[in-house]
């Protein structure tokens, strides 16, 4: 079964760099985008419940671009003036770009991880002494909460945003070659729009163990895996599956 159409169950690039875009024109392909699940903000009202009182902290520990936004959100809504000497511990170099939306980037403390949460880890064991904040999603790696308490320092969670099943009743009559999932959130949000999704011709896509073990887990057949050591990327993993079935070279 040769491929023509491709849905990926993700925003649409912001860039138009993205190597989607290069895929679908290379080999001639359609590939369109939609967010299986989306983020909403925790009311503030469901935050103070938490006990979170922001004056307590001071360092934050941020992960990703929405626990920027949404702490950022509810130091606002809570009328608290995040202070100067804050410190900003991030994950990876594009949270820590991503934080300069809220503040004057060279005027503030901002220490920086190399992308995995054990490596921030060494970071933040250097300030032992400060207070912890770590604003989260309703679903949080129960690698990070570990790898904290090891560390033997004073921290706290608040789960600030929470992660929702879009609606995808509109794709009910709409197939597609091959759908790309990124998360087992992704399955789950399939399986609450279409209890009764059959595979049937449609190849699934998967990228991280997590994800295709999901896929499994519902009995359906995983057709094209990444990250591997040849195909790294997603769009590698699709351009070489692609390649094979459509007989191009």
């Amino acid at each position: 079964m040769k491929v023509k159409t491709i849905l990926v169950s993700q925003p649409a690039p912001k860039t138009e760099t993205s190597p989607y875009f290069d895929l679908a024109e290379k080999l001639k392909v359609k590939v369109d985008f939609r967010s299986f699940i989306h983020v909403e903000g925790i009311p503030v009202k469901e935050v103070r419940a938490q006990k979170v009182d922001l004056n307590n902290y001071t360092a934050i520990i941020l992960t990703s671009r929405n626990a920027v936004d949404h702490f950022f959100r509810i130091a606002e809504e809570m009328r608290y003036t995040v202070p100067d000497d804050m410190k900003y511990f991030c994950q990876s170099e594009a949270v820590a770009y991503y934080l300069q939306k809220y503040v004057v980037y060279r005027k503030r403390k901002i220490y920086v991880g190399s992308r995995t949460f054990p490596e921030l880890a060494k970071l933040i064991k250097k300030h032992k002494d400060e207070k912890f904040l770590l604003p989260s999603s309703d679903k949080l790696k129960d690698l990070i909460p570990e790898e904290l308490n090891k560390l033997g320092i004073e921290w706290k969670r608040a789960d600030l945003y929470r992660t929702v099943m879009s609606d995808l009743s509109d794709l009910e009559n709409v197939f597609y070659d091959i759908l790309v999932f990124f998360s087992p959130s992704g399955i789950d949000s399939l399986f609450k729009n279409f209890p009764n999704f059959k595979q049937n011709n449609t190849r699934i896509a998967v990228f991280g163990n997590s994800t295709m073990k999901a896929v499994e887990d519902r009995g359906l057949r995983v057709d094209i895996a990444a990250p591997t050591p040849e195909t790294p990327s997603m769009t590698m993993a699709l351009e070489k599956y692609i390649k094979e079935v459509n007989g191009k070279k």
